[in-house]
């Protein structure tokens, strides 16, 4: 489960079902006349109550987060979590919009509860149950709403391709040859991204000597250099072969390295050494 990987949505639903407890333990009825001291029962008081808006509320809302932290969505029957944490917290505003507007029930049908009405309990249960509902739909729907939750955090450094980044990102220990250099000896700095030769290396030309027909490159030289990024929303990784089989799917708050462009396409790398097409490269985050 990766708490990164919820939305701005999933902060709201959060929100509101934070509201929804609160109400729970305030006033279900506001009675005409009533002196201050009048012991007014909560939402607690009411079963109808609490498992129509209260249970199916929070529940509703647990599912939704839940299924975004996963890294894979579970289904149930056919449906994954989230479209049964969205049914249960639209069937939550639909009750407590119906306890609004017949607060006391079948018991003032001979018109001699008139004076009882809806506590501030079930009115902010009302607007909390609506504000959950309304996000829990609109987040697939709206980009304000499918940002990051909490944004990652930039790395440290710039880091060569092939160096180790300094936590957080899940490569192995073992030193790595930098993109398109040739394995050396240890201590000796290897070539660059591309293969060029920096000052003082070995294949160097010095100056005086003449210097021999250019080999050709491990790697076409170009405008683009790696990169590290991060993707605001889970994202699939399709193998380079063109499968349409995802090999692995790029999760918010985790930094990638972008070795790659193949057109509007990325060839990222993830923590274990899988190297994949992203295609949908729309609002990710440069290291």
């Amino acid at each position: 489960m990766n708490i990164r990987s919820l939305t701005r949505g999933d902060g709201v639903v959060i929100g509101a079902a934070v509201l929804l407890l609160i109400a729970s333990f305030l006033d279900i009825y506001s009675i005409e006349g009533a002196p201050d001291s009048a012991d007014i029962p909560t939402l607690w008081g009411s079963g109808p109550v609490v498992l129509g808006v209260v249970l199916a509320g929070v529940i509703g809302a647990a599912l939704v987060v839940v299924s975004h932290a996963m890294p894979q969505p579970r289904k149930v029957a056919g449906l994954d979590l989230g479209q049964f944490g969205i049914a249960f917290t639209v069937f939550a505003a639909w009750c407590a919009l119906g306890n609004i507007f017949d607060p006391a029930g079948a018991f003032d049908n001979d018109g001699g509860l008139d004076s009882v009405s809806a506590g501030i309990g079930l009115i902010l249960a009302l607007v909390a149950t609506l504000v959950m509902a309304a996000a829990a739909v609109a987040t697939p729907l709206l980009p304000a709403l499918k940002g990051t939750l909490i944004p990652a955090a930039r790395p440290a450094a710039p880091q060569p391709y092939g160096g180790q980044p300094q936590g957080g990102y899940g490569y192995p220990g073992a030193q790595q040859q930098p993109y398109g250099g040739q394995p050396g000896q240890p201590g000796q700095p290897g070539p660059s991204f591309g293969g060029q030769p920096q000052p003082g290396q070995p294949g160097q030309p010095q100056p005086g000597q003449p210097q021999a027909p250019q080999q050709a490159q491990a790697q076409p030289a170009g405008d683009f250099s790696p990169f590290w990024f991060a993707v605001p929303v889970p994202r699939p990784l399709f193998a380079e072969d063109g499968s349409p089989t995802p090999i692995a799917e790029l999760a918010p708050g985790t930094w990638y390295l972008a070795v790659e462009q193949r057109g509007a396409n990325l060839v990222a790398q993830t923590q274990d050494g899988r190297r994949g097409v992203l295609q949908d490269t729309s609002g990710i985050q440069r290291g």
